[in-house]
Parts: structure tokens; sequence; C-alpha cells
């Protein structure tokens, strides 16, 4: 979330949180908007028949929603919270929440190809874990670095997420068109230390609880094939 200053934003959730009926009547908006499975993408990458991982980047909002939804994807390895967009000189926290740094708070999700693909994450992504109408926003966050990008790491990757945009869009999948740019990835910089496994280390943190965990819940009840009880940590306990 746009945590600046973040000792007020947490102050202000946790008076929300200390009236559920406020919490509960927020829930289900959030949710019903955008949080539904969305069709599968008609241009997909072909099911990897040799070993070997490969990355997604993507950004949709405060990474501390994404990184929990993908961590509990079957078939992805890892997933880093961290930002892209920028130079690596401003890859920081504080420099990044001013948003005049060019990146996008933003996850590296790593993945098995031979056991889920590049089009599947991306209907994850627009299923359960942003809204990609939102323009340089993901309610109740607000500035560019919360804008929806979909990073492409190659041409095969940059042709499913167009063509899938444009699919859905054709289709009017949402009441309003999709916001979410396509763009190279130039650089991905991992995120500093306390923001990774945020959802499962910090799982009764108010805006975690109001905004996040009902991410993970989407994924589990519209996607349980894809669904794995336990999360791809960064950190071992």
């Amino acid at each position: 979330m746009k945590r600046a200053p973040f000792g007020l934003a947490l102050a202000a959730l946790a008076a929300l949180a200390a009236t559920p009926v406020i919490i509960t009547a927020m829930r289900p908006a959030i949710a019903a908007e955008h949080m539904a499975v969305v069709p599968a993408p008609a241009i997909d990458t072909p099911a990897a028949k040799a070993a070997g991982l490969q990355t997604a980047v993507l950004s949709g909002g405060c990474f501390w929603g994404i990184q929990a939804v993908f961590q509990h994807v079957r078939g992805v390895t890892s997933v880093l919270s961290g930002y892209a967009g920028g130079a690596g000189a401003t890859a920081n926290y504080e420099l990044v929440s001013t948003g005049t740094t060019g990146h996008a708070e933003s996850v590296q999700i790593t993945y098995d190809p031979k056991q889920i693909s590049y089009g599947k994450i991306l209907r994850i992504f627009f299923s359960v874990a942003t809204d990609p109408t939102q323009v340089n926003q993901q309610f109740p966050d607000h500035g560019t670095q919360y804008r929806s990008e979909v990073f492409y790491t190659g041409a095969d990757q940059q042709r499913v997420a167009q063509a899938y945009i444009a699919q859905l869009d054709r289709a009017k999948v949402y009441r309003s068109p999709i916001a979410t740019k396509v763009e190279p990835a130039r650089g991905f910089y991992r995120a500093e230390d306390y923001h990774q496994d945020y959802l499962i280390r910090h799982p009764d943190n108010p805006y975690i609880a109001t905004y996040d965990q009902p991410k993970v819940e989407a994924l589990q009840r519209l996607f349980p094939a894809e669904y794995r009880a336990a999360p791809a940590r960064v950190f071992k306990d």
C-alpha cells in the first residue's frame, strides 16, 4: 500500500480493523469487482519439452499481495518482491514511494513451464491479483508505482501478453478498458528483506487482512487445480 507516512497509514487501517462491520462491508466490494475467472488466453506459450525454469515480471499494486498469490501457485518455484521500470540507483523503497523513479512495485515469478504456462500466469494475475482497469493505482494505493504492467522478457511473452489483453478487451470482460501496460523488462531489483514473505509473516496486519488475504482465498476458490497450500517462501524458518 502507499505506506507514506507508514505509521499513519497503518494507524488508519488499525482503526478500521477495530470496526469489523466496516471491513466486512468493504471486502465484498473489492473482491466482486475483479476477482472472477477470466477466459483462458487464446494464444499461449507451448508447454516446455526440456527442463529449465523461466521468469515473469508483473506489477499491479502493492507487491505484498501479488507475491502471496503466486507463492501458492503450482509450478511456481519462487516469487520475489521488487522494483521494475526504473534505474538500479533508485530501486529502494523510500525513493520508489515518491512515485518519481519510473519503478513499479513488482514481483519476479520463477516458474517451471512444464507445469504452468505463461498464459496461465497472466490469467491468474488478471483474475485475482490485480484490477487491470485502474490507472496508476490499486485501491487504496495511488501513484505510478502501483500501476498495472507486464514486463516481458522475450518475444513470446510480449506476443502472449498483448494478444491476451486485446482478447479480454474485445470480450468486454471488464466494465472499463484494461489499463495494463506491456513493456520490455529492463531489470528487476529485489526489494528489501522486510518486504519479502510479508503476508506469511504478518497475516494479522490490517492491510494484509483487508486487501491481500482475500486474493489468496480467491485463488484457492477459483483455481483449485493450480492452488497449493504450502507457499514458496523466500526465507525458510
